[in-house]
């Protein structure tokens, strides 16, 4: 009884301390100088009220400003009271707008900024977010996405959100085929995918080729490719955030479309005191999934759908948002055939979010609570496959407070708590079977302090506690202390760097040598190991020469200890299924942006290395690569045509070789063959992991679109070819006979989209 009691207590005290320092600053909120005062607003956009993230708010006569964040809010303290002042607001691609606000003395003026499109068209397709008014912002290793940015990039079969990551310097893919992503050397089960910040654990359709997200549903993308801040935990590698759109609060619209694989609509509108937002997606035909696999059938049936309600009524309360969404997706693999394996697997997630913005304190509040499912089989039918059933529940609550200082400080703390369960029944190649079911529970807290008070100095000082472990089999602290700092050397250089410890407890079971992951279960790591673990070292030089022309350069380093890998060597039941391993890698990424009326260049290059080691046995992960490079072009070709070209570089990928083979026995043949001794199929011997290469990879894409205004629609046209010049680029060879199958071809595809 007394050991419980010490527990309560030492459970108790971190959360006490918690809720004590958040008391604190609360009530620190109602102190502030009298000779300024603060300026708080929301941008919109005056057609569908929708939040514009990542534009620019400033004050002219203070020479002083901020950035919205991913709802649309900027906050600017420390502002001399008792004057008249200029806010000039921007936004890419509508018209800037100028506000005279006057700021009072020890109150906080809040505006509501209805932004509108512009009517005249852009000379250049300029990203959302490039010039943040924060000079000192620690966001190094930080993408932001705007969904108006997709569309321009050639399109493949339609515009898919997990295959853009792929033009960044820093990510990898295995190939045309798969939409998994690899970021700076990392596995794809360490990339956290979060949809209005709840989880997705299996975000692909049709076998990993394209991302369950419909990018229709999508306001903005936040992509971190390593060092990310204390606010993020879970995952070793990087982090995607997707914010999805609130539906128009002023009509009712509809848009549908249709690639050569899928149809989609989207349906939305106001509500009393809110807005809404539906969308649908369902493959229709397979027939350009035979591009991607050889030539061969695909019967593959999959669809997803999303939807989200939102409230706000400041007669109710004031600076307040309520949303409820949620999302399923289903995936359907039928073979037909009794000697072939069929496959399995959904997504479903439910979720509900309250901001909160007090009236008269620089506090912003958010509290959300999440529920996602994975369901995932194989079903081996009369097949050589073996059996998987995977089940995922993740229930999740967050709070997060952020509060800004006058000084312009700001210090942010959090608490989660997560419990999950997964269930999983396997069967090796040996027939050793598997069953394994795991059920904890994560709570930790985070806190951070930014120091931002400096003009050419920014700082985010913060830690993550781990109060629980999933697996409950200690009940130590576990601290992932993390750093980022920016110095701008001179207005044109800033210097930024990043370090931080990261900690992991889910893992999958994956294999290097298969060419296609079909499915990989999730579980939580076993209690006989000890959580992964990795350290982010990040450094880079941010150039902004002019206006037109900004180059980032970044090198990484990141080791990965206690990495769960597959024991390849499990013969009996009672052998364990994982065994830790390790993974280092490092690197160089190169990223450049110059815009001359009425093009945009980008140009990307990274130089990497990654390396795994399972006792001893040293290799290389079949998506490293010395070098890649990408170069893009996007023209403005006026009258709403638009047009660009891409061209991809990739150095060898490693692969395991097949060194001979040797007569199989095949069961299966008993009920077709005759006589039995005839049965048998050569089967590979295959040689170490990954010894091999590949040849290197390039090929080009381009694309055309056209907007068409008809008054009461808008229609869009997009065209696309992908491998403009038919490069064979090598997939694998066959382990039966040695036959080469290449990447996509030659490959024209159309997508089609209407307004209404």
């Amino acid at each position: 009884m007394r050991g419980d009691s010490v527990n309560h207590l030492l459970f108790k005290r971190p959360i006490y301390i918690f809720y004590h320092f958040l008391f604190i600053i609360i009530f620190s909120s109602v102190v502030s100088a009298q000779s300024s005062g603060t300026l708080r607003g929301v941008v919109t956009d005056s057609t569908n009220g929708e939040a514009l993230a990542y534009g620019n708010v400033f004050l002219k006569e203070l020479s002083i400003g901020a950035s919205t964040d991913s709802r649309g809010y900027f906050l600017i303290r420390s502002i001399p009271a008792n004057a008249v002042y200029t806010l000039i607001v921007s936004y890419v691609g509508y018209n800037t707008k100028e506000i005279r606000v006057e700021i009072v003395g020890n109150r906080m003026t809040h505006l509501d900024i209805n932004m509108s499109p512009s009517s005249i068209e852009l000379q250049a397709v300029e990203k959302i977010g490039e010039r943040i008014a924060e000079v000192n912002a620690t966001d190094i290793g930080l993408q932001r996405i705007a969904m108006r940015d997709l569309e321009s990039l050639p399109k493949g079969v339609e515009t898919d959100i997990f295959r853009s990551l792929q033009y960044m310097p820093g990510v990898r893919s295995t190939g045309d085929v798969s939409a998994r992503y690899y970021v700076r050397g990392g596995t794809s089960n360490q990339n956290l995918v979060l949809l209005n910040d709840a989880p997705i654990y299996n975000p692909f359709h049709a076998l990993g080729m394209f991302s369950v997200i419909d990018p229709e549903m999508i306001n903005n993308v936040e992509f971190y490719k390593g060092g990310f801040t204390s606010e993020y935990g879970g995952r070793l590698s990087s982090v995607l955030k997707m914010i999805t759109k609130d539906g128009n609060k002023n009509n009712y619209a509809a848009t549908i479309g249709a690639s050569q694989m899928t149809a989609k609509a989207m349906f939305e509108g106001p509500i009393p005191h809110g807005s809404f937002i539906l969308t649908g997606r369902k493959s229709y035909s397979t027939a350009i999934l035979k591009k991607f696999l050889d030539n061969k059938n695909a019967p593959i049936d999959f669809y997803d759908m999303s939807f989200k309600l939102n409230y706000s009524n400041p007669d109710f309360m004031p600076i307040s948002t309520f949303s409820v969404h949620g999302f399923i997706s289903g995936d359907k693999l039928s073979n037909n055939d009794p000697l072939k394996e069929d496959f399995l697997w959904s997504n479903k997630v439910v979720g509900f979010k309250w901001f909160q913005a007090p009236e008269e304190s620089p506090l912003f509040l958010e509290v959300s609570l999440s529920y996602s499912r994975f369901e995932g089989e194989v079903v081996p039918n009369m097949s050589f496959a073996k059996r998987k059933d995977n089940e995922l529940d993740d229930i999740t609550l967050k709070m997060d407070f952020m509060y800004i200082f006058e000084s312009k400080d700001e210090i942010d703390i959090g608490l989660k708590i997560m419990d999950l369960k997964t269930s999983l029944f396997m069967e090796n190649a040996y027939g050793a079977q598997s069953e394994m079911s795991s059920h904890g529970t994560n709570i930790s807290i985070y806190g951070k302090y930014k120091f931002l008070r400096f003009e050419n100095f920014g700082a985010d000082i913060g830690t993550r506690l781990n109060l629980t472990r999933l697996a409950q089999s200690s009940s130590e602290y576990m601290f992932e202390p993390r750093v980022s700092m920016t110095y701008r050397i001179f207005p044109q250089l800033a210097l930024k760097g990043a370090w931080g410890l990261y900690i992991q407890e889910l893992t999958t079971l994956s294999d290097e040598t298969e060419i296609i992951s079909l499915f990989e279960p999730w579980l939580i790591t076993p209690n006989y190991m000890e959580p992964a673990r990795a350290t982010h070292s990040v450094i880079g030089l941010e150039f902004d020469l002019d206006d037109n022309l900004a180059i980032d350069i970044e090198g990484y380093y990141k080791f990965v200890r206690n990495l769960p890998t597959v024991n390849d060597e499990k013969f009996f039941n009672t052998d364990p299924d994982l065994i830790p391993g390790s993974l280092e890698s490092y690197g160089a990424e190169f990223f450049l942006k110059y815009r001359l009326d009425p093009l945009n260049l980008t140009v990307a290059y990274t130089f990497s290395r990654a390396y795994k080691d399972v006792e001893g046995w040293v290799y290389y992960p079949k998506y490293d690569s010395r070098h890649s490079t990408n170069f893009s072009l996007e023209c403005n070709l006026g009258a709403n045509w638009k047009g660009s070209i891409s061209w991809f570089y990739s150095s060898s990928l490693p692969f395991t070789q097949s060194i001979g083979f040797y007569d199989k026995f095949l069961f299966a043949d008993l009920y077709e063959n005759w006589p039995i001794f005839e049965s048998y199929s050569p089967y590979s011997l295959l040689s170490d992991v990954n010894l091999g290469r590949l040849p290197d990879y390039h090929r080009m894409d381009i694309s055309l679109s056209k907007k068409f205004d008809f008054g009461f629609m808008n229609f869009f046209l997009d065209l696309s070819i992908i491998n403009v010049y038919n490069r064979e680029n090598l997939f694998y060879f066959k382990r039966d006979t040695g036959e080469r199958v290449n990447m996509l071809p030659f490959l024209p595809t159309a997508t089609i989209k209407v307004e209404l």
